[in-house]
C-alpha cells in the first residue's frame, strides 16, 4: 500500500536510459492520514467530556451575558421575597407545584425552565423548588439573574 518503485522489465527503448529503470507508482500512501486522524480522534475524545456543561446556573448580581433566546417560550417560576410560589403569572401552592409541572411537561417540547428568585430567600427555599422541578420532569434549568453586577476579579 506505500509508495514504492515499480521495476520495468527489459526491452529496447531509448537511447540512454538503462535497462531495469524504475517508474513512480501511482497509488496513495494513507498510512500518514491514518495517523493525522487517529491523532485528531484521541485529542477529541479527551477534549469534548470537558466541553460539555451541566446546568447553565447564574447566581444574583452577576456580570454573565444573556441565554440565547429560544423557539418556544421557556416556563419561569418566581419566588418572592414574601414566600409565594408563581407559575409563569399564576400564583400556586407548593402542593399543586408538581402535579402542574407534569401536566405541562407533557405539553411542551422543551424541557427548559428558568427559576427567578429573590435575593433575600434562603438558599433551602430556592433548592426545594428545583428538586420539585426536576420531579416535575423539568431537567434544564436556570437561575434568571440582573446583569451588571460585580465580577469575580473585582472589576
Amino acid at each position: 500500500m506505500g509508495a514504492g518503485v515499480m521495476k520495468k522489465s527489459g526491452g529496447g527503448g531509448r537511447r540512454g536510459r538503462r535497462r531495469g529503470s524504475s517508474a513512480a507508482m501511482s497509488e496513495i500512501n494513507v498510512t500518514p492520514f491514518v495517523d493525522v486522524m487517529l491523532v485528531l480522534l484521541i485529542i477529541f475524545m479527551v477534549a469534548a467530556p470537558m466541553l460539555t456543561v451541566g446546568v447553565p446556573i447564574k447566581m444574583p448580581e452577576t456580570a454573565a451575558n444573556a441565554m440565547p433566546d429560544e423557539q418556544e417560550e421557556p416556563l419561569t417560576i418566581t419566588l418572592t421575597s414574601d414566600g409565594l410560589l408563581v407559575l409563569q403569572t399564576t400564583e400556586i401552592s407548593d402542593e399543586e407545584l408538581i402535579p402542574k409541572l407534569k401536566a405541562i411537561a407533557a405539553e411542551r417540547t422543551s424541557d427548559k425552565v428558568f427559576v427567578r428568585a429573590d435575593g433575600a430567600l434562603a438558599y433551602e427555599r430556592v433548592a426545594q423548588v428545583m428538586g420539585a422541578l426536576n420531579s416535575g420532569g423539568f431537567n434544564n434549568i436556570g437561575l434568571v439573574t440582573d446583569a451588571g453586577g460585580p465580577k469575580m476579579g473585582g472589576n
